[in-house]
């Protein structure tokens, strides 16, 4: 069986300029994410999607292979689903087939092995796609709100049985950029990661930042020599 590694990484970036060429620790965003994919043996082959010349060179660098990506996919207002598509194609144009899908966001650098390897472990045959994800704290039955047309506020699931204590709202989890593994197949027959049978795995939150904003970077620089 073949596991492929998949990095989607353009040279824009809205939260921070030029983000998967920034130094973290060291070394550019980027390099974190193909490095620890070379760490793993069952990760037969590491791609990194990018519009970018700068991007490219540091992914065939590090020991990635690179995918064009068009323009029209890598703009601020481009689906990633859509490159995932292009990623499965592209491939299969050039004759290449494989048997699972794994993507390693660049903003998830403080992710370690075990991660990706529970990860792929959860992809079964009940399974269609394996989310990442970190026990919130906030909860939309308790402490999250929005705002009503009239401008005030209720709460996100405002048609449940009142809550009035945080321990007795049902567990909420947010979604985690750590990994998603799924099958080509999938991708290519679906349009989004929460369509078809999803499962999801547990992530500490000390390694489930997801790096969005300079305070992001600032945080992450800062845990990653610490450590």
């Amino acid at each position: 069986m073949k596991t492929y590694a998949f990095i989607f990484a353009r040279g824009t970036s809205q939260g921070v300029c030029g983000k998967n060429t920034r130094d973290l620790a060291g070394k550019p965003l980027l390099a974190h994410s193909i490095d620890l994919a070379r760490e793993i043996d069952v990760i037969d082959k590491i791609y990194v999607s990018t519009e970018d010349q700068d991007i490219a060179h540091i992914a065939v660098e590090r020991g990635a292979e690179v995918i064009d990506r068009p323009a029209e996919l890598a703009d601020h207002h481009s689906q990633e689903w859509s490159a995932w598509q292009h990623a499965v194609k592209w491939l299969k144009d050039r004759g290449q087939s494989f048997d699972v899908f794994l993507s390693l966001p660049t903003t998830s650098p403080l992710r370690n092995r075990q991660d990706i390897l529970a990860a792929l472990k959860r992809l079964d045959i009940n399974t269609d796609i394996v989310l990442t994800m970190t026990p919130a704290t906030r909860s939309p039955w308790f402490n999250m709100v929005k705002k009503t047309e009239d401008g005030l506020i209720k709460l996100v699931i405002d048609n449940a049985p009142l809550v009035t204590r945080r321990q007795d709202a049902p567990i909420a989890f947010n979604l985690t950029t750590v990994a998603y593994v799924t099958r080509p197949e999938f991708i290519m027959s679906n349009e989004g990661v929460l369509q078809g049978r999803v499962a999801g795995i547990e992530i500490p939150e000390e390694r489930a930042l997801d790096i969005d904003s300079e305070y992001d970077l600032r945080i992450a620089n800062l845990l990653m020599r610490s450590n």
